[in-house]
């Protein structure tokens, strides 16, 4: 057997803006990828700072010979066609989140990907940090007693020049598709489906088309109930961002926390992993003091590790950690709380799953 080391991937990149040049930087760090070339019809900044080929249309980056990999970071509406091109290339992809700009559409990616032997990885990056795994594993082996309810919140007020970009101001973007949803991911990934959601909406920060402002209520199938509110508006230091190192043009707050879980015997701020428990034999109840103490976890941001995941997903050593069926599902629920925002009502998740796969079925649209 040999011992020696494999070449490091090459890795397209099909997007230049915020987001593509942070992904550059992720590709720079991991010893085992390199950038190959970077597609984007409006911006070859990244390129040339790498060194590397840009092309206009990512076809051409698609056509390189020797690619390995690529990661999709162009708008939203654009990411199902672009995957559907990778797999048609028979290149796996890094595809950032959402999915899709729709759940109906990213059933067209679905069923490609079911067909195929090509894998996707979806860019939910939040799932790779340290804090995540540790958390979710305190709960499924009973940490908290049972699980009784969760909440959390994302405030940031983003720059005046974001909305510069005209696809940030549009349907297809806003604080739920490009921030919520990453919320929403995490609170499946750690508590379970969601049954039914509730939403109210807010447009009034900013008077955009997309809103800036969104709150919901969640009950899952598990019974455990929910709320998260998150704004694009609102100053504050309370959220992921602000709570880890993920992004370095972010202050950093140690023992920030955005999700809250709580159960039977104890409690759980995320991600600085703050456990809340009674001592043994103490009877849990609210006249008995609590200890808090920090729970072990990894290393490494999220972006480092999802960069590494991908690098074993395109090498065939691990499947992708969120596929596109478990990200479809993510945005189907997005979608259910927008549903539930304008209508004012309650919304059933596994209904509006089936409502919307019929309406594909029942559509003229071909694949």
């Amino acid at each position: 057997m040999s011992n020696t080391p494999a070449a490091p991937l090459r890795i397209g990149l099909i997007g230049a803006g915020f987001m593509g040049s942070k992904h550059a930087e992720f590709i720079a760090a991991n010893p085992d990828a390199v950038l190959a070339g970077v597609a984007d019809p409006f911006n070859d900044t990244v390129a040339q700072e790498y060194g590397v080929p840009a092309y206009a249309d990512h076809h051409e980056l698609l056509a390189q010979p020797g690619l390995d990999g690529v990661i999709i970071v162009n708008p939203n509406k654009l990411h199902v066609g672009t995957a559907l091109d990778c797999l048609n290339a028979g290149i796996p992809a890094l595809l950032e989140k959402p999915v899709g700009s729709d759940y109906a559409e990213t059933l067209r990616l679905l069923a490609a990907v079911e067909a195929s032997d090509v894998p996707i990885l979806v860019g939910h990056h939040r799932r790779h940090h340290p804090s995540v795994a540790a958390a979710r594993d305190l709960v499924q082996e009973g940490g908290l007693g049972k699980l009784v309810a969760v909440s959390g919140l994302w405030f940031a007020r983003k720059e005046d020049s974001y909305f510069d970009e005209g696809w940030h101001r549009q349907k297809g973007a806003g604080v739920m598709l490009i921030n919520l949803v990453h919320d929403l991911d995490l609170l499946r990934y750690l508590v379970g489906e969601v049954a039914t959601i509730q939403a109210t909406l807010g447009h009034e920060a900013r008077g955009l088309e997309v809103e800036d402002t969104a709150s919901v209520i969640i009950r899952f199938e598990n019974g455990v109930l929910g709320s998260f509110i998150a704004s694009d508006a609102a100053a504050s230091p309370w959220g992921w961002d602000q709570a880890t190192e993920d992004y370095n043009s972010f202050p950093f707050l140690p023992d920030n926390a955005s999700y809250f879980l709580s159960g039977s015997a104890g409690a759980l701020s995320v991600p600085n992993l703050a456990h809340y428990s009674y001592a043994a034999g103490q009877d849990a109840n609210w006249h008995n003091p609590m200890s808090k103490v920090y729970v072990e976890q990894g290393t490494g941001d999220s972006y480092t590790r999802q960069m590494a995941h991908f690098v074993d997903v395109v090498r065939g050593k691990a499947a992708p950690i969120v596929s596109v069926a478990d990200a479809a599902q993510t945005l189907a629920l997005i979608e259910a709380a927008r549903e539930a925002g304008e209508t004012g009502g309650t919304v059933t998740v596994s209904d509006y799953v089936a409502r919307a796969a019929a309406a594909v079925t029942d559509s003229a649209v071909t694949w």
